[in-house]
């Protein structure tokens, strides 16, 4: 059996998920607190962490990745080779979902081991601060009375909180996160 590595897991786990979702966006090696989430994934209502274990990697730094996906994402899922299928459970919690990855007939093939539920210590706050001060402030535009221009960013995400619900945030945060233009730089 090859030992698989990071390199040969990402782009068959965007087809897998492009396959399984439809709409699904994704976004890679994002700064989350004092980790790196290795994929965000967005759909229409939730964003969800890939953390990616290889038959490479350890689970060293886990505990520490955990705290900071906990606080940012709506799922979390660990994505691991098979040689850490057997002790895995013992490292995430409950709420986290489990993708093993192997390897058949040439190809690289993925198992849902266990599939994840709503992490129950997702912050509306850190989800939000995902989002560019422009694609917060078109939300401000679109669905505050008060356009609060001068807000800092902060600033902006508690005035968000205070006037949305958090299930319509929810869709609004996917929606700005779809539609993220990276050209505006060029």
């Amino acid at each position: 059996m090859k030992r698989l590595l990071d390199k040969d897991i990402r782009e068959p786990l965007f087809t897998y998920f492009d396959l399984k979702l439809g709409k699904v966006r994704f976004f890679e090696e994002k700064d989350i607190g004092r980790s790196r989430a290795d994929i965000m994934m967005v759909t229409d209502d939730a964003i969800t962490g890939l953390e990616i274990k290889s038959d490479a990697d350890s689970f060293t730094r886990l505990k520490r990745q955990i705290k900071d996906y906990d606080r940012y994402f709506d799922y979390n899922y660990v994505v691991i080779g098979k040689s850490h299928l057997k002790h895995v459970e013992e490292h995430i919690p409950g709420y986290w979902g489990v993708i093993s990855c192997f390897e058949k007939d040439g190809g690289i093939c993925f198992d849902e081991v266990r599939t994840a539920t709503r992490n129950p210590k997702r912050k509306i706050d850190f989800k939000l601060s995902l989002l560019w001060y422009r694609e917060l402030a078109a939300i401000r535009d679109e669905y505050l009375k008060y356009k609060y221009s001068r807000l800092s960013k902060a600033g902006l995400r508690s005035k968000l909180i205070e006037n949305i619900d958090e299930d319509k945030l929810d869709l609004l945060i996917s929606r700005e996160l779809f539609n993220r233009d990276y050209t505006i730089f060029q």
